[in-house]
């Protein structure tokens, strides 16, 4: 197959935990041909296709720093590949916005993308789980600084977070003496402007954050559980939290199996669950990681799991 990537320039990769790298290296390894490009390389013009101008043909070198050389550069209609991967690193921003809809034109002129660009717009990673209220704990999604009030008064012990943050940036806790929580809502609220997302904290986050993997409509069978260090809520790993391998509990599994058939029927071929205890808290889409420290931990191969799917989607 023909794979192209849409992602992050090539030379920000940390390959050593890189899950996109994981992929490629994976999908090479089956003898795959690898192409990449950035968002901003997409482009449309009427009469003509959705192009990835300037697209780089890539081989992998196997080496750590130097991963891959440049084999061809050229314009590549995304209809004419196998299949198009959708890599980008959040945030979901207006142009990770503007870039699903071009990506829905490529999928009109007969491209494969995966993550579908429909399901991209329609999951927003946070906003996702209210689909799910049986797998969520207390929530409140809204503008109004009275509302977060309220809620803190019944709950008393709430985390608060931005709607378009990402590795754990913008979440603060509030605890029952309400310390700062004016100054938090002013700063995440902007005015009644900006939206927030405010949960019951969940003590079992001291045992970590799990990150849970969905692919094709299947769990992996390990998560990451992402445990805060030094004194910290946070356990992303982007937040100093510590990633450590673990089997599925029977709670997560029961997760996992209920959402992964509802994902992947709409387009999602890769999902990434947020889970503290019993708990879903996001439902992530837009580039799910954590396939590498799965793996060197569990010796599950994520990789492989994910590029066998790949290869059925095709079929």
């Amino acid at each position: 197959m023909k794979l192209l990537f849409v992602a992050d320039p090539l030379g920000t990769f940390k390959t050593y935990k890189d899950s996109t790298f994981a992929m490629m290296r994976e999908a090479a390894r089956r003898g795959h041909e690898l192409l990449a490009c950035e968002p901003q390389q997409l482009v449309w013009q009427r009469g003509g296709r959705v192009t990835a101008r300037g697209a780089l043909q890539i081989a992998l070198t196997g080496e750590a720093d130097d991963w891959y050389t440049v084999t061809a550069t050229g314009d590549v209609a995304l209809a004419d590949v196998d299949a198009v991967l959708m890599r980008k690193d959040p945030p979901f921003d207006s142009e990770f916005f503007y870039a699903t809809h071009l990506l829905s034109q490529a999928e009109r002129e007969g491209a494969r993308v995966f993550n579908k660009a429909s399901a991209l717009r329609e999951h927003p990673e946070k906003l996702a789980i209210m689909e799910f209220p049986e797998f969520i704990s207390p929530t409140v999604v809204t503008r109004d600084p009275a509302e977060i009030r309220a809620f803190h008064a019944e709950h008393r012990d709430i985390i608060l977070k931005p709607l378009d943050g990402m590795g754990g940036m913008g979440i603060f806790r509030v605890k029952d003496d309400g310390l700062n929580l004016g100054s938090i809502v002013e700063t995440l609220n902007q005015g009644g402007t900006q939206t927030v997302m405010v949960q019951r904290f969940i003590p079992a986050i001291a045992d970590g954050d799990k990150r849970i993997l969905i692919i094709g409509g299947k769990p992996v069978p390990h998560c990451l559980a992402r445990i805060p260090q030094g004194g910290e809520v946070r356990g992303n790993l982007a937040a100093g939290g510590k990633g450590v391998a673990r089997p599925l509990t029977p709670r997560d599994r029961e997760i996992a199996e209920h959402l992964g058939p509802i994902l992947a029927a709409r387009g999602l071929l890769l999902v990434g669950l947020d889970v503290i205890g019993e708990n879903v808290t996001e439902i992530n889409v837009t580039s799910p990681t954590c396939f590498q420290e799965i793996t060197d931990q569990s010796g599950f191969d994520v990789a492989k799991m994910f590029v066998d799917a790949l290869e059925a989607a095709q079929a």
